[in-house]
């Protein structure tokens, strides 16, 4: 699928206004970048649970667990890979197969320009086109950012796991979010 190239608008870009954003799907040669930017979260955020770094291997792996429903997207600007985002399936029992659950990471150097917004709403509107059924996000105590942003695409919240995940010596809050697309 060739990229989708999304031009600057002022309410979707606060700080690259000048560039235009291309988003495609993911493949090997952006395993690095994918690897990096996850990694930078593990090791300094709370957006994920995991508390290991990956390797380029473990991402790789990942990478081929996606398939043409359940795709990765990535966002480049000037050709550099500054963002991704999954479809990822929910579960491996078939009743589960219109459900996945969404993932949005952007490199600590593009966080708050609007590219995690426009990424997530390209996200979402794929998943209509691949004929999911039902997006399910979960999002750690914190990040109001990305709470703000699935309530603009038409995510609604469902519940609250209190002190789930404990990472930096605190127990942390996820808050689910849903959107049935059909």
């Amino acid at each position: 699928m060739p990229g989708i190239m999304v031009k600057n608008r002022e309410r979707d870009f606060m700080s690259i206004k000048a560039h235009e954003l291309d988003i495609r799907n993911a493949n090997l040669v952006d395993i690095a970048a994918i690897t990096e930017i996850y990694n930078e979260a593990v090791l300094n955020g709370v957006a994920t649970f995991d508390t290991e770094p990956k390797s380029i291997e473990n991402r790789l792996e990942w990478l081929n667990q996606h398939d043409a429903k359940h795709p990765v997207l990535v966002a480049c600007l000037n050709n550099e890979v500054v963002a991704w985002a999954s479809l990822s399936r929910w579960s491996d029992r078939s009743a589960y197969d219109g459900t996945a659950e969404v993932s949005v990471y952007v490199h600590q150097h593009h966080r708050s320009s609007g590219i995690g917004s426009v990424l997530f709403a390209h996200l979402v509107k794929q998943a209509e086109t691949l004929g999911l059924h039902y997006l399910l996000s979960r999002i750690s105590e914190g990040n109001e950012t990305s709470i703000r942003m699935h309530l603009r695409n038409g995510f609604s919240t469902i519940g609250v796991m209190h002190q789930v995940g404990n990472k930096f010596g605190q127990y942390l809050d996820v808050t689910l979010m849903e959107k049935v697309l059909v």
